[in-house]
């Protein structure tokens, strides 16, 4: 007791630190008072009918009658049936005392009724708007989580019986780990979710051989080292997102969608964006364009003496190439000859559950945190996201890092996710208003560059993968962007989610994907007739890239075209901490 009141200290100092330099984070202010005045309109709704509210409470209180009923029948020696049983993939309540021991299966239950009422609340709530009721169901999601008796050291028996067993030595270890997360958020806590120290970029991760040929404010260019004695004539220019990092498509030689394209003939360019600071606030939409897409064009030209590539855009990064394909478009640019999109939207109207942060006051409160210092701190995307699946995200890391005083085991994707990177005010802003609030994009009404952009007048082959079970970017999202386009859209939904569908390699069988010929319809209908393949997606995609142009060339080797190389691959930018 005596260890875990001075860690606890050093938790407090970690904590206060900030504030006394005057560096503490306001934005969880904000977001506090905004799901405060969010379910305060859900609960208006039901105090506004008298008749309502209590037949609300009636029917919480009738299942705890009917609880408690149940728990004296088993004390009494009776069989009787769960009254609420959690969900069979709910991993917080798998150990055995939770259903055997009749107190954690009255607190366990007592705990699903409860949260399962609160969530009736929000969808029988009359009257509220669908983006209220989606927010409100959001911050139901959040309290419940944080609110799960799994989470609490009296109130689950296994973290009783480590703490009895190791004589509260794990929280002892749980709150050292618990300040050193504090001290790492700058005054914010920073879940670990993966033990850091056992990967290095460059070294163990983002290590396909390359060489970096370009550079500006905005972005670094890499040029992939061949494998294959010859390539595909038509150079690949990808496009990642700028929130998080590149090497997601690079994460080691197994999973890596970069070192396997290398591999099967392709020259690979890839940009690294860099990760920005207040000198960047006004980089904006155009911007990133210009100095990203435009100049990444123009590299490729020096290195490869092509005009033309081929390209790929993955998410925010896809909607970023869409954009551009509707100017290049307009001013007739035909540099690139067939885009790929990687779960990305450019329709907005079915956005994900992100569209919950997005709306005018919350854009405002954004911009003016991003005014005081240029940009959007990395830690509110990482935040958000984590959010989006608070108990496998949040709350599991939480009971294991500081209740059960463990290390997280190493795991690559979570490395990843915890890089998180700034976002520039300019382009956010822009983002957030002409994509998510406004869809303009599939409107024809974004302006950029003094262009009425429309996506109908780009007409070049699309392969538009979109994610089943994705939450960021839906697959309907995906299916009905796809119909914006002018061309030929070949349309391809891979199983799990934004990152897993993506990164699904063809050495593991281990997702399907489905075909359906082009994107008419309904979402629903095109999935019924689709056809269904087992493992990667990744040689389906090739296929369609080497059928366009199929011509091969000697391998190019980075830096021995007009571009010299400037240092090994994955650069300089990749390796900036937010």
């Amino acid at each position: 007791m005596g260890r875990l009141v001075e860690e606890y200290g050093k938790v407090t100092a970690a904590y206060l630190k900030p504030i006394e330099r005057g560096e503490a984070n306001t934005g969880k202010a904000e977001e506090a008072s905004e799901m405060v005045k969010t379910l305060g309109r859900v609960a208006e709704k039901w105090v506004s009918d008298p008749r309502k509210i209590i037949e609300a409470q009636s029917s919480l209180t009738s299942d705890f009658l009917s609880l408690w009923s149940a728990t004296l029948k088993r004390v009494g020696g009776e069989e009787t049936a769960p009254v609420a049983a959690p969900d069979q993939h709910d991993a917080r309540f798998k150990d055995p005392e939770w259903s055997a021991h009749p107190v954690f299966d009255f607190v366990k239950q007592a705990y699903l009724l409860g949260s399962r009422w609160a969530e009736t609340m929000v969808e029988q709530a009359e009257d509220l708007d669908p983006h209220t009721r989606e927010k409100a169901r959001f911050y139901v999601k959040q309290i419940t989580g944080a609110l799960s008796p799994s989470n609490f050291v009296a109130t689950n028996p296994e973290l009783l019986r480590e703490t009895l067993a190791q004589n509260g030595d794990n929280l002892v270890r749980g709150m050292r780990m618990l300040a050193e997360d504090i001290e790492a958020g700058r005054g914010e806590l920073k879940i670990r979710q993966s033990d850091s120290r056992a990967f290095e970029v460059g070294v163990n991760i983002a290590t396909t051989p390359g060489k970096v040929i370009f550079r500006n404010d905005v972005m670094e260019l890499i040029q992939y080292a061949p494998s294959t004695e010859t390539v595909l004539k038509r150079p690949l220019l990808i496009v990642p997102p700028w929130i998080n990092k590149f090497y997601i498509l690079d994460l080691n030689a197994e999973k890596s969608f970069i070192r396997w394209c290398v591999g099967q003939g392709l020259t690979v360019f890839c940009i690294s964006w860099v990760n920005p600071d207040e000198r960047h606030a006004g980089k904006d939409f155009e911007s990133y364009m210009r100095e990203g897409i435009f100049a990444a064009l123009d590299a490729v030209e020096q290195a490869t003496g092509e005009k033309r590539v081929t390209s790929i855009g993955y998410c925010v990064g896809g909607t970023l190439l869409g954009v551009t394909l509707a100017y290049m478009a307009a001013v007739k640019d035909k540099r690139i000859d067939s885009a790929t999109f990687f779960t990305t939207q450019v329709d907005f109207a079915n956005a994900g559950e992100l569209s919950v942060f997005v709306d005018e006051e919350q854009i405002r409160t954004i911009e003016e945190q991003m005014a005081q210092r240029g940009y959007l701190e990395g830690s509110r995307m990482a935040g958000a996201f984590n959010m989006l699946r608070p108990n496998d995200l949040i709350w599991s890391y939480a009971v294991n890092n500081y209740l059960k005083g463990k290390t997280p085991t190493p795991f690559d994707l979570l490395y990843w996710n915890a890089d998180s990177t700034r976002m520039p005010a300019a382009n956010h802003s822009f983002y957030l208003r002409n994509c998510y609030l406004d869809n303009k994009l599939s409107k024809g009404e974004m302006v950029l560059a003094g262009k009425t952009l429309d996506l109908k007048k780009v007409t070049i082959p699309v392969y538009n993968l979109a994610a089943r079970e994705d939450h960021i970017a839906p697959a309907l999202s995906v299916f009905i962007g796809s119909q914006c386009f002018g061309g030929p859209v070949d349309y391809v939904v891979a199983g799990s989610g934004h990152i897993a569908g993506v990164v699904n390699p063809p050495s593991k069988i281990k997702y399907q994907y489905w075909t359906g010929g082009a994107p008419q319809g309904r979402y629903e209908d095109w999935l019924a007739g689709a056809e269904e393949h087992p493992g990667s997606w990744w040689p389906h995609w090739f296929a369609w890239v080497e059928k366009q142009a199929p011509k091969r060339v000697k391998a190019r080797v980075p830096g021995e075209g007009k571009l010299p190389a400037l240092e090994d691959a994955p650069g300089s930018y990749v390796r900036v901490r937010a």
